[in-house]
């Protein structure tokens, strides 16, 4: 969201969106109002435009279209997803077969798997782990989609495992840090809570896995909702402890309004329940900071 935020300041309106910068109803909402125009593929971006690619990354091939139509683009991709990419490049040069888990038409996974496609196979899930066919079982390794549920992402890689006992784990963990401190707070509070209501939008991988999340962990009822507005007071009957939390790219703004819907119906009490603290902040895309540093000299 700052990303696109800061390019408009910098150039202007419009400023094109090749996807949902994040999967958010609200940021999206909030940023087309500012004058960014969402689009799902390059072709639609006038030549000679700025476009941002979103936080869930693109394949190789779409910045050569974007090159093609002489756009001035801006990778917004997230560094956690970076780093899988970087992966994959690597382990298809050394010709490893690549077990990608994640889940089919997913942005990201698409974008990965735009590496390497010859290398690349998704396992959507331990169901998929039996018709995996590849070249050498001894030559290959996992990665994973970064918002996936660390318990479901393990489950398949055991079962990998299983299949393949010569199977090479990536060198470092691939699950989004905010993602797993979310899990792991909805895990403590699933178990107390008789309603867990995760703020976040249906297409948001990340916020629908926190509602799986928190009834495996006990909770007796999870819904997500985009806002306070869609909470259905029919899930407050009989519940004395309601657990809220937030899919990794949600406002905080939506959080406070959910609590403060609550706090009207008598849910007035808040324990804040910390699996971590999130202290990593990233930076602006380099293009970005290359033409705002440029600005700070001309007017120095």
């Amino acid at each position: 969201m700052i990303t696109v935020e800061k390019a408009l300041e910098q150039y202007g309106a419009p400023i094109y969106v090749r996807k949902e910068i994040v999967h958010n109803k609200y940021v999206v909402r909030t940023l087309e109002k500012k004058g960014a125009i969402f689009v799902d593929e390059t072709e639609e971006v006038p030549e000679g435009s700025i476009v941002i690619f979103s936080a869930h990354g693109v394949a190789p091939v779409v910045h050569e279209e974007a090159a093609q139509r002489k756009l001035a683009s801006i990778d917004a991709t997230c560094p956690l997803v970076t780093k899988v990419h970087k992966e994959a490049q690597r382990f298809a040069r050394e010709d490893y077969d690549i077990l990608l888990i994640g889940h089919e038409g997913h942005e990201e996974v698409i974008g990965t798997m735009g590496e390497a496609p010859d290398r690349i196979h998704l396992v959507d899930g331990p169901e998929d782990v039996a018709s995996v066919r590849v070249r050498d079982e001894n030559k290959l390794v996992w990665l994973s989609q970064t918002t996936l549920s660390v318990d479901e992402t393990m489950e398949t890689v055991e079962k990998l495992q299983e299949r393949f006992p010569a199977l090479v784990s990536p060198p470092s963990d691939d699950i989004c840090y905010a993602t797993q401190n979310r899990q792991l707070a909805v895990k403590r509070m699933g178990a107390d809570a008789e309603l867990v209501i995760v703020v976040g939008s249906r297409n948001s991988s990340n916020s629908k896995r926190l509602v799986e999340v928190a009834l495996q962990a006990g909770a007796g009822d999870a819904h997500l909702v985009d806002f306070a507005d869609e909470i259905d007071e029919a899930w407050l009957e009989g519940v004395t402890t309601v657990g809220v939390t937030s899919g990794a790219s949600v406002p905080e703004v939506l959080v406070q309004g959910v609590l403060e819907w609550l706090a009207e119906r008598g849910y007035a009490d808040v324990e804040i329940i910390r699996a971590a603290e999130e202290s990593i902040q990233f930076s602006l895309p380099k293009e970005l900071r290359r033409d705002l540093r440029a600005e700070t000299a001309a007017a120095e």
